[in-house]
């Protein structure tokens, strides 16, 4: 047995000194102070604080609330943020709406409200949709102006999206003029514009969708569109080089406002099913005002088909076009590219290339003889001497577009005569029409002396002719 002193005594057992109790017949007893329980020894379960059953509810009530609370506010943000970005995203098309010129069109479109052509305004999600959403797998072009997306509109009309890169705000208002007035030409030779959108950081334009790929793509057998590996025939080059002669001819003379291409080239020609020519990529264009016949501008345009005139004194006219259409010409005929540096340093420009071999009596030598073999040789002369006579260094010196569109729809009208083409009435008033006011019409030698052909077209004229007036 424990004596009762022993509690005051140093050994004392308990956590708590003065809770030690000496029980008669019990031996030493330690307790805990209120609140507490165990059984207050220092070597046994000690004193520790009493579990509260209502303290423990009140905290699982807090914690429950706490997570309902906490889960209603990343629901509700759930909610609301789609409605927070849309808004987000409708301002930022708003903004890009007015810095693109969107409002300056608009009044544009309603200027012309009468007119059969006007421009659509598309939205950004429209596009969005039409391209699954800019998908790489509908990249179709890309270029120094942008990058060219296949579209499906939701009425099922396919179409041409473009990225156009113009950042400069000085020219927004030039660039909506453009839009106005290409999208109300209508020429079955020009790549129809059919609207915008201006509600992305880039404007976008949409244009008609042309299945068949470029001029480029055919002749040098490149891209999908020319898997079969059969080179156009020489018909089909003539008339294709006729068709975007007239075309550049009508953008230069008989729209409202007269246009410069400024990027005329093979790749910038596309072909549709029955290969027939169309004018694209208006990228660089540039509307010529009526009271001037010259810009002054930023050089642009391919180099292999630049206006080297244009490169040097940056003055734009409508000639800088007729040089780049006879590099295009040469082109026709040679198959050979504007520009290669897998040729030899002195034949890398076909431009020069091709005037050197003419004036040295070298014609023969670069032309394609696979294609020009099934044609008169009189009339690949006559293409190159005009190919000769767009590419001449001085502007001035150069035929306008509309006496090159003359002159090719002449050579094929003769061509097709007399290969047999059709002896009606119709063909010869035709024919006669594009004979007569050739007179200007000379082979260049590139010496400086020149022979008229006219003698030669009347004899054609009267071989033509002839039959038809014994028919009557």
């Amino acid at each position: 047995m424990i004596n009762k002193d022993e509690c005051a005594l140093n050994s004392n057992p308990c956590v708590h000194k003065k809770s030690c109790k000496n029980a008669p017949g019990e031996g030493l007893k330690c307790s805990c102070p209120k609140g507490h329980e165990g059984d207050g020894l220092r070597n046994g379960q000690g004193c520790r604080p009493k579990r509260d059953k209502n303290t423990g509810n009140l905290i699982l009530i807090i914690g429950l609330s706490l997570s309902l609370s906490l889960l209603a506010v990343v629901v509700g943000c759930l909610n609301i943020y789609p409605q927070f970005r849309e808004r987000k995203l409708m301002k930022i098309r708003e903004n890009y709406f007015k810095k693109n010129g969107g409002m300056l069109l608009q009044r544009q479109i309603d200027l012309v409200n009468g007119s059969t052509e006007r421009a659509t305004i598309f939205t950004a999600e429209e596009l969005k949709k039409a391209t699954d959403n800019y998908d790489d797998d509908r990249i179709i072009g890309k270029g120094g102006h942008g990058t060219v997306y296949k579209g499906i509109l939701s009425n099922g009309s396919v179409v041409a999206i473009k990225k156009a890169m113009v950042c400069n705000q000085t020219e927004i208002g030039q660039f909506i003029n453009e839009v106005v007035v290409l999208s109300q030409i209508n020429h079955r030779n020009v790549v129809k514009l059919l609207g915008c959108c201006l509600e992305t950081e880039f404007p976008l334009l949409v244009y008609e969708f042309i299945t068949n790929g470029t001029l480029c793509e055919h002749l040098h057998f490149e891209g999908e569109a020319c898997g079969d590996k059969h080179k156009l025939s020489w018909t089909t080059r003539l008339r294709i080089a006729a068709e975007t002669a007239e075309s550049l001819a009508y953008l230069h003379s008989s729209v409202s406002t007269p246009i410069t291409h400024r990027d005329v080239k093979t790749a910038n020609i596309l072909l549709d099913d029955n290969l027939t020519a169309k004018v694209s990529d208006f990228g660089a264009s540039k509307l010529v005002p009526l009271d001037q016949t010259q810009l002054t501008t930023l050089v642009q345009g391919t180099m292999g088909y630049l206006d080297p005139e244009y490169f040097q004194t940056s003055q734009l006219t409508e000639k800088s076009d007729v040089y780049s259409f006879g590099v295009v010409l040469a082109e026709l005929l040679t198959s050979k590219k504007a520009l290669s540096f897998f040729r030899p340093q002195s034949h890398r420009n076909l431009s020069m290339y091709f005037v050197s071999a003419m004036n040295e009596g070298r014609l023969d030598q670069i032309l394609d003889k696979e294609i020009v073999s099934d044609a008169s040789v009189e009339y690949v002369i006559e293409v190159a001497n005009l190919a000769k006579r767009c590419l001449r260094l001085h502007g001035e010196e150069r035929p306008s577009m509309k006496e090159v569109a003359m002159e090719l729809e002449g050579i094929r009208i003769i061509e097709k005569h007399s290969l047999g083409g059709a002896k009606d009435v119709a063909s010869q008033e035709e024919t006669e029409s594009f004979l007569k006011p050739r007179s200007h019409f000379s082979i260049d030698h590139g010496d400086g002396t020149s022979s008229s052909t006219i003698s030669r077209f009347y004899d054609l004229h009267n071989q033509i002719l002839e039959p038809l007036e014994d028919g009557r």
